[in-house]
C-alpha cells in the first residue's frame, strides 16, 4: 500500500521532445510510486551536455519522447512513497537519480535518492553532476603539489578546479573562452591558457612546469581536439582522466605517444548506480562543508515551458553561461 501526502494536485507538467529541437509541454495523470519507490514532487532539474546529442536528432532518436525523458539532474520533495520503502519519509527534501526529470513530478527507487540537509534548503541541488564531479575527483587521484591541468571550465571543469586547488594541487586551468577562465581563477585556478592553438597550449604548459608537463589532466570538453591535447599535456607515468565523453561518436587514440609515456589513463564515468548515489551524498557533505559552493555556477534559470532555450543555451553556451536549470 503507498502511503502519499494529503495530494494538492492531482495532474503533473512534463516536457516532451517532439522532434529534434522542438518541445510541448503537457498535462499528465501524477503516477503512483510501486514498491521499493518514491514520486519526487521536484523543484527542478539541471540541464546536462548529454541531452545535446538527442536533442539534435540523431538516427538513432525516436520522436516524440516519453514524458520528463532526458531529465536525469532532478531535486524536491518527496510527495509519496510505495510499499517496503524504509529510510525515506514523506516531506524529506531529496536529490534523485531519476531519468524523467524535465516534468513536475517523477517516480525513483528508494535507494536512488539522497536526503538533503537543512542547511541546503531553499538551494538549488542537482544532484547526478554534482556527484559526477566527486566521482571524478576521486578517480583522479590529486595530491598536495601536483600540478594538474584542467582542459574545459564548465559546471564540471569548475567544480574540478575548486576540489583540486583545495587538495594543494597547482590548477592550470584550460578553456576556450574568456568567462570560463575567469571563473577558474576565482575557483583557485594558478595559472590559466586560453584553448586556441594546440602548439601553443602544450609550449605554455612545458614553460610553466619546466618542461615536466602535468601530473594530472583532467579532459571535461568529450570532443576531439581536447582529448588528443590531454595526451600532450600529461607527464611520463602522469594520469589522464577522460571526463567530458557523452557517447556521441568514436573518438581516436594516438596509442603511440600514450604508450611512449606509460600514461595511466582513467574513464572517470560510472555506471554503477551505488557508486553514482554515493558520489551525491558526497557532494551534498562537500556543499553542506563549505568545500564546494555551486551555486554562483547556476548561470541561467528557466521554466519548465522553456525547456528548449535552456538545451539551446546550453549547446550554445553564450558570454556567462556555466549551467543551466530549470526550475518548477
Amino acid at each position: 500500500m503507498d502511503i502519499a501526502a494529503k495530494p494538492t494536485v492531482s495532474r503533473m507538467r512534463a516536457a516532451i521532445v517532439t522532434s529534434p529541437g522542438h518541445i510541448a509541454v503537457e498535462t499528465r495523470a501524477l503516477p503512483k510510486p510501486g514498491p521499493r519507490q518514491v514520486r519526487i514532487a521536484l523543484e527542478g532539474c539541471g540541464v546536462c551536455a548529454s541531452n545535446l546529442t538527442p536533442w539534435s536528432g540523431p538516427e538513432w532518436m525516436t520522436f516524440p519522447t516519453e514524458a520528463g525523458a532526458l531529465g536525469h539532474e532532478g531535486w524536491g520533495t518527496v510527495d509519496a512513497i510505495g510499499a517496503d520503502v524504509t529510510g525515506v519519509r514523506l516531506g524529506d527534501r531529496v536529490a534523485a537519480l531519476s531519468y524523467h526529470a524535465y516534468a513536475t513530478h517523477d517516480i525513483v527507487d528508494a535507494s536512488m535518492v539522497a536526503t538533503l540537509p537543512g542547511e541546503l534548503d531553499g538551494k538549488p541541488f542537482p544532484g547526478e553532476p554534482l556527484g559526477c564531479a566527486m566521482n571524478i575527483f576521486s578517480r583522479s587521484n590529486i595530491e598536495r603539489g601536483q600540478t594538474v591541468a584542467i582542459i574545459g571550465i564548465g559546471f564540471l571543469g569548475a567544480l574540478l578546479t575548486r576540489l583540486a586547488a583545495a587538495a594543494g594541487a597547482r590548477v592550470i586551468a584550460i578553456s576556450r573562452r574568456t568567462y570560463s577562465l575567469e571563473v577558474a581563477r576565482r575557483m583557485g585556478a594558478a595559472e590559466t591558457i586560453p584553448m586556441d592553438d594546440h602548439w601553443r597550449i602544450i609550449e605554455s604548459v612545458k614553460t610553466l612546469t619546466d618542461g615536466n608537463l602535468c601530473d594530472r589532466v583532467i579532459e571535461a570538453v568529450g570532443k576531439q581536439w581536447p582529448l588528443d591535447l590531454a595526451g600532450e599535456l600529461t607527464r611520463e607515468r602522469g594520469r589522464m582522466i577522460i571526463a567530458g565523453y557523452h557517447q556521441d561518436g568514436p573518438r581516436q587514440v594516438n596509442m603511440q605517444l600514450w604508450n611512449w609515456r606509460g600514461l595511466d589513463v582513467i574513464n572517470a564515468h560510472e555506471r554503477d548506480p551505488a557508486v553514482y548515489m554515493q558520489g551525491i551524498r558526497d557532494a551534498i557533505e562537500a556543499v553542506r562543508q563549505g568545500r564546494i559552493d555551486p551555486q554562483p555556477l547556476y548561470t541561467h534559470i528557466y521554466p519548465l515551458e522553456r525547456l528548449d532555450e535552456a538545451l539551446n543555451t546550453t549547446r550554445d553556451r553564450p558570454d556567462g553561461f556555466l549551467k543551466a536549470l530549470v526550475q518548477y
